[in-house]
């Protein structure tokens, strides 16, 4: 198996001009019902379970493997500008690793462990900035902790009453032996257009050029129209997502022309 911590990320918050940037608001108070280093250890086990388990069927990605390296590459420019949004994230063991299959799919779990499916790069082709937007949005969902929101959403349900009952009871490796997973929640439409704005931030603050995002979703449109792809069985898309995005685009241009001067 292989697992690596992405190397040359700065772990501190990045002087902010008030009133740059997007603006999404407070993270919902609903998280607080889930503890958030309990749930974030419970991810770290979730995500190397699955790593274990793809490494037995030689699908992990080795730390030499081109588009690993290129991945962990964008990861370590984006990575110091999540405290932005969340000061935990200077304190997570940040993690990111490359799985080959034909899954279009992406994450990234509460703590900051992420993998990418080899298909997502392969089969849409993704440009450096395209991959920065995916990533930035999938960090997104981490930072604002969709994941304690949506358990917490969950909590009249079965399967979201086991799964807050095994985190705030205090076992956190309980979550995984339930059956019931992060990678099944789903999250809200909101959710997803925070992701959507928050990521192109941290994409346009690491240097990636946000208007990626319009070329990107361009991309998953045409290619869902074959066989429905995973990453977006949660991530709806159409003309009323890339208008957001283009709306936005004046508050974080300005963000990334600054750090390509950089």
């Amino acid at each position: 198996m292989v697992s690596a911590a992405v190397s040359g990320c700065a772990q501190a918050s990045l002087p902010v001009k008030p009133g740059e940037g997007v603006n999404v608001g407070n993270s919902s108070s609903l998280r607080k019902l889930v503890p958030a280093k309990q749930l974030e250890n419970s991810a770290g086990q979730q995500y190397h379970q699955l790593l274990s388990k793809a490494g037995a069927q030689h699908a992990l990605a080795s730390s030499k493997d081109p588009q690993l390296m290129r991945v962990r590459s964008i990861a370590a420019r984006i990575i110091p500008h999540a405290s932005r949004f969340n000061g935990r994230a200077s304190q997570w063991k940040w993690e990111v690793n490359l799985i080959k299959s034909k899954q279009v799919n992406a994450f990234c779990m509460p703590g900051g462990k992420i993998a990418f499916y080899s298909a997502i790069l392969d089969q849409l082709k993704l440009t450096d900035d395209e991959i920065a937007v995916v990533m930035g949005h999938e960090i997104a969902h981490a930072l604002r902790e969709h994941a304690r929101e949506q358990i917490a959403k969950n909590g009249l349900t079965n399967a979201g009453a086991l799964i807050l009952s095994s985190v705030v009871g205090g076992s956190a490796g309980s979550l995984i032996k339930t059956g019931v997973g992060l990678l099944s929640l789903k999250y809200s439409r909101d959710d997803e257009s925070d992701a959507d704005l928050v990521g192109l931030e941290l994409a346009a603050r690491a240097g990636f050029d946000p208007r990626a995002g319009i070329t990107l979703w361009r991309k998953m449109s045409a290619a869902s129209k074959g066989a429905p792809m995973e990453w977006l069985s949660t991530h709806p898309a159409g003309a009323t997502r890339i208008a957001t995005i283009e709306s936005n685009l004046p508050a974080v241009l300005p963000l990334y022309m600054a750090a390509r001067k950089q």
